[in-house]
């Protein structure tokens, strides 16, 4: 049977991003930039990439700034035209969504990750939809989210991206339990969210990518404050793992967090390394940085 195809993303952009202050005292976290798109530009050509059609982001107070960057600006373009700037006009014309294809809400209180993604629901409706972490941007021939649609299509449910970790670090993240394989992944027999040191059911951990049927919204709604005296995303999937199945997307290629400083560091240097204009400019030096280093 046919599964409903997957057009929506959410896309939750709220947060206050303070391990990155005082940089986002004025500036959301989202719109720091690697090399030279924003953060949140790689995640959404990564949904894009995937086929997804409606982009939803669940803002908060201060980051009007991501709904003016995915807008028009006249007086820019004007400006690029009269110089004739018609490669930074295509540049900013690709990266510019379709009438009417984002939507943005509002989250007017932080209360964690499931209840941000609650406040989509009037705009996802009664379909299936991705919910993409702006702060995990990857690198991978096959984007992460794409390699999940695709086992979607071959078992319907809910699909979640998980990577192998360092078994001594598994207590760190959301584990899930490995079951039979299935397409390039395998059905997921339990999630623990930061299990305690040496009771993980495996070393793969949830990176930030699912995919989610609409029945979620209905869990929420109702559900209770959990870690962090907010509603977790984890506990409703795990609600919703009574009646539905679980597939993990085993993702092969990297993942940078840089919702922390050392991750967004490194996503500079790892994706300014694969820029043809940019490599040549500045390998040596980088060489040369860490020899000094020893």
């Amino acid at each position: 049977m046919a599964q409903k195809k997957i057009r929506k993303a959410v896309f939750p952009v709220a947060g206050l991003g303070t391990r990155f202050l005082p940089a986002t005292k004025a500036v959301p976290k989202e719109m720091l930039t690697v090399v030279d798109k924003p953060v949140i530009q790689y995640v959404v050509d990564e949904a894009a990439e995937a086929g997804i059609e409606h982009f939803v982001f669940v803002t908060g107070r201060g980051k009007g700034v991501i709904e003016d960057y995915f807008d028009i600006q006249y007086e820019l373009e004007q400006m690029l035209r009269e110089r004739n700037k018609n490669a930074e006009l295509t540049l900013l014309s690709n990266i510019l969504p379709k009438a009417g294809t984002a939507s943005f809400t509002r989250q007017q209180v932080p209360l964690g990750l499931g209840h941000a993604v609650w406040c989509a629901r009037d705009i996802v409706g009664n379909e299936p939809f991705a919910v993409l972490l702006p702060d995990m941007i990857m690198s991978a021939e096959k984007s992460c989210l794409k390699g999940m649609v695709d086992l979607y299509e071959q078992t319907g449910g809910n699909v979640l991206a998980v990577e192998e970790c360092d078994p001594e670090q598994a207590h760190k993240y959301g584990i899930v339990g490995k079951g039979a394989a299935v397409g390039d992944g395998f059905k997921i027999t339990e999630m623990v969210e930061k299990p305690a040191k040496g009771t993980a059911p495996s070393n793969f951990y949830i990176n930030g990518r699912y995919i989610l049927q609409p029945e979620i919204f209905s869990i929420l709604e109702t559900q209770e404050r959990g870690a962090g005296n907010e509603i977790q995303l984890t506990d409703g999937m795990l609600a919703l793992a009574k009646s539905q199945e679980f597939a993990a997307y085993h993702f092969r290629g990297e993942t940078f967090d840089c919702g922390a400083k050392d991750g967004f560091i490194l996503a500079n240097l790892a994706f300014a390394l694969q820029r043809s204009d940019i490599r040549p400019a500045i390998e040596g030096p980088l060489k040369d940085l860490v020899a000094r280093l020893k």
